[in-house]
């Protein structure tokens, strides 16, 4: 049964889709960012140099491990004109300790792909609805925590607890309303909720500038996501999902819900209809939808198979690139909170160019172009010829490029994937995507005060983008809803 055209009786894009796009998805999405990029700053090394014993004379040489007869040093000084305290500065995280918050950073990475796959046997079992409140309450009680730990290790442990919430917080405001409108306005629905990311970086930029003790930053990013909870009688499920899992009755309801706030007029028999209908379409079908489904179904078929690789890979490579950028943004000058204010702001006019592009040109071609456009300036960046003004400039291109294609992808994705598992099939994409903020850390640690960072940044984007060209198109097409669905669509 395609629910894309039983959408049309109750309302493809009505009032009762806005309402669930700007007064709970969009909320929602605005502090996404702050937990996912606040550790570069909590975490940040200013300048620093030995302290002598006496605590006047200091060596005149910055960011130096020795003191000034030439012995290891075990006091230092740190320059707080930017940051009043970070955990670097509080626990004296330099010379021998200096890995410590590139660790930090990894294990935060790595966390974040094991709870997004846990996520997406929760999204598919459980629902939309429970499996995202479950991480928020799991994100809200390690982030605040994290303000009052005591030393690096208890810091640590409480920011991997956060670090396990993040892709998933993130990846279900992007999932959520595309079941809930028709084909033609699923661009509005992504653009929408990536715009809101996009002002979420801004903010969390302009919070930097308020709060400079790191504690306070771990407060103010995380009482953010208290308020998630006063949607939670208004935060519905998903009724494609309800329908696909064989939940009739629970998805009825939403639907009457949905023509009334839309002003449909729904006949007495048109849910009897409809449940003759559903019955004969299961009876057909070969994939029962009380089926549980596991990874091995997003292979078990040849069509399947190859789109679940291909997609998996260009997830890897975007996810890749994207926070990679965002994590190297603060080293391209002296000012990192302007430097990551730009990266921010930089991503807004990508979307009012994306938007009547996506409805006139479709997902592949606009997503090949951007990942290839973004490749080339990321490695036009790395030209020695170039003074910092145009390297800022490529970078803020390549920042462009990996954002327009990040949304393309947030909405290609999902309209490749069946919906009996396409929770399953995002959350698998997005674990191998988490492959890459989990390496990142080293690649700008061993990098430093190089662009290696960048280099692979361009070699990625280049290579994805042509991987691009072998997926097909998915504009105005009726999403899948079984596994033959999936398979037949090529």
């Amino acid at each position: 049964m395609d629910f894309d055209k039983i959408l049309i009786d109750f309302g493809e894009y009505g009032l009762y889709q806005k309402q669930l796009i700007w007064l709970i998805v969009l909320p929602c999405v605005l502090p996404c960012g702050f937990h996912a990029y606040n550790q570069l700053f909590m975490a940040a090394t200013p300048q620093h140099w030995c302290k002598e014993e006496n605590n006047i004379n200091y060596t005149s040489k910055l960011n130096h491990c020795l003191n000034s007869m030439n012995g290891t040093c075990d006091n230092w000084d740190y320059d707080l004109s930017r940051y009043s305290s970070t955990i670097v500065t509080e626990w004296n995280l330099v010379c021998s300790k200096r890995f410590y918050p590139t660790f930090a950073l990894t294990l935060f990475g790595l966390s974040g792909l094991f709870g997004m796959l846990l996520f997406g046997f929760l999204q598919d079992g459980l629902g939309r609805r429970p499996a995202f409140f479950i991480y928020l309450l799991i994100e809200n009680i390690f982030g605040i925590a994290t303000a009052f730990a005591r030393d690096f290790w208890t810091w640590l442990f409480f920011r991997i607890g956060v670090g396990f919430t993040i892709p998933a917080i993130l990846a279900t405001p992007n999932v959520l309303p595309i079941e809930f409108v028709g084909p033609a306005h699923r661009t509005t629905c992504i653009l929408l909720t990536n715009i809101a990311h996009s002002v979420g970086m801004v903010l969390l930029s302009l919070i930097l500038y308020t709060f400079r003790d790191w504690r306070q930053l771990a407060l103010a990013t995380s009482l953010p996501f208290m308020t998630y909870f006063l949607y939670w009688w208004r935060f519905p499920e998903s009724p494609r999902w309800l329908l696909a899992r064989g939940q009739f009755d629970r998805a009825k309801i939403i639907l009457l819900k949905m023509a009334k706030t839309n002003g449909k007029n729904i006949q007495s028999d048109y849910f009897v209809q409809l449940k003759v209908t559903y019955d004969e379409t299961l009876k057909i079908q070969k994939n029962k939808p009380c089926e549980n489904y596991s990874v091995l179904h997003l292979f078990k078929t040849p069509n399947l198979r190859f789109k679940t690789l291909a997609v998996t890979f260009i997830w890897f490579v975007n996810t890749t690139v994207y926070v990679g950028l965002s994590y190297y943004a603060p080293a391209l000058s002296s000012d990192e909170h302007l430097n990551f204010f730009l990266a921010g702001v930089v991503e807004l006019p990508t979307y009012i160019l994306l938007w009547p592009a996506m409805m006139k040109y479709g997902r592949k071609s606009l997503l090949c172009t951007s990942m290839l456009i973004g490749g080339c300036a990321c490695l036009a960046a790395t030209y020695s010829e170039l003074d910092n003004k145009w390297t800022l400039v490529m970078f803020c291109i390549g920042k462009m490029g990996i954002s327009s294609s990040y949304v393309v992808l947030s909405l290609f994705a999902p309209e490749l994937y069946p919906t009996v598992v396409r929770g399953l099939g995002i959350s698998v994409s997005s674990v191998a995507g988490m492959i890459g903020p989990v390496v990142l850390p080293v690649v700008n640690y061993v990098g430093t005060g190089s662009q290696l960072t960048l280099v692979v940044m361009g070699v990625l984007q280049i290579f994805g983008g042509f991987v691009t060209f072998l997926l097909p198109e998915t504009k105005n097409c009726h999403l899948p809803q079984t596994l033959d669905d999936g398979e037949d669509y090529k």
